[in-house]
């Protein structure tokens, strides 16, 4: 049976002192981080595929950590990096985030602190959720007036009355009939071909606005119905 445990961020601890890894290796693991520890330069390289974040310490007892984060970029790695420093200039910082790092805390620190900081990185990596797509289409039955992408459309009363109604539902298809008794009411001898008339008008101007020809499609032998595949439809005060 397949599991549906959600597996732990992966840091990797480069960190020559002992008590220091240990302290990190042991906060990190109390929030629920998988974490190794690389005391070396050799050991932190051989692991430099397995992380989801490393925290790197810049002066190792085989190499310089710079050399490291500059390797994981050569090769386009996207692995988030927190540079460990006992330097606190504003060059030594500068010159570790244009190397690459995503973040820089200086020696002495707390467990603390970098556990925050390595949530935090990790939180700028999360991909973004899309916002909704502003409508295209607006339609303000209160104060009839109605827009496409942003543009004023000109309508006949007709007009918006039939754009009105056909919003109402996008992907219903509305007959004829419906359209008489909605638009125009009982009483009235409307023809097929006037309907046909003012929605090709309407059609026409919608396109015009930037909207597709499909926008309102034709349903052979019933009616007619509004579409929007890629954008959604805003119509205010809705019908009870």
């Amino acid at each position: 049976m397949q599991s549906n445990r959600v597996l732990a961020p992966r840091v990797l601890i480069v960190e020559d002192e002992p008590a220091i890894a240990e302290s990190l290796d042991y906060a990190l693991r109390r929030e629920g981080f998988d974490t190794q520890t690389a005391g070396t330069y050799a050991k932190a390289e051989a692991a430099r595929a397995w992380p989801t974040l490393i925290i790197l310490d810049l002066m190792l007892p085989d190499g310089n950590g710079r050399d490291l984060l500059r390797t994981l970029r050569a090769e386009a790695r996207l692995t988030p990096v927190i540079v460990l420093s006992s330097r606190e200039s504003e060059t030594d910082r500068v010159s570790a985030l244009e190397d690459g790092a995503d973040d820089y805390v200086t020696k002495p620190f707390s467990p603390r602190e970098v556990v925050a900081r390595v949530r935090a990185v990790l939180r700028r990596m999360l991909p973004s959720e899309p916002a909704d797509p502003e409508p295209a289409m607006h339609v303000d039955r209160t104060g009839r007036q109605a827009s496409y992408a942003g543009r004023s459309l000109e309508l006949t009363r007709v007009e918006f009355d039939l754009l009105a109604l056909l919003s109402e539902h996008v992907g219903r298809v509305y007959t004829r009939g419906e359209f008489i008794d909605c638009v125009w009411g009982n009483g009235f001898a409307i023809t097929d071909r006037t309907i046909d008339s003012h929605i090709k008008s309407l059609r026409r101007k919608l396109t015009d606005a930037g909207g597709p020809p499909t926008v309102i499609q034709t349903v052979r032998g019933v009616g007619y119905r509004i579409t929007a595949p890629d954008d959604a439809v805003r119509a205010d005060d809705p019908p009870e």
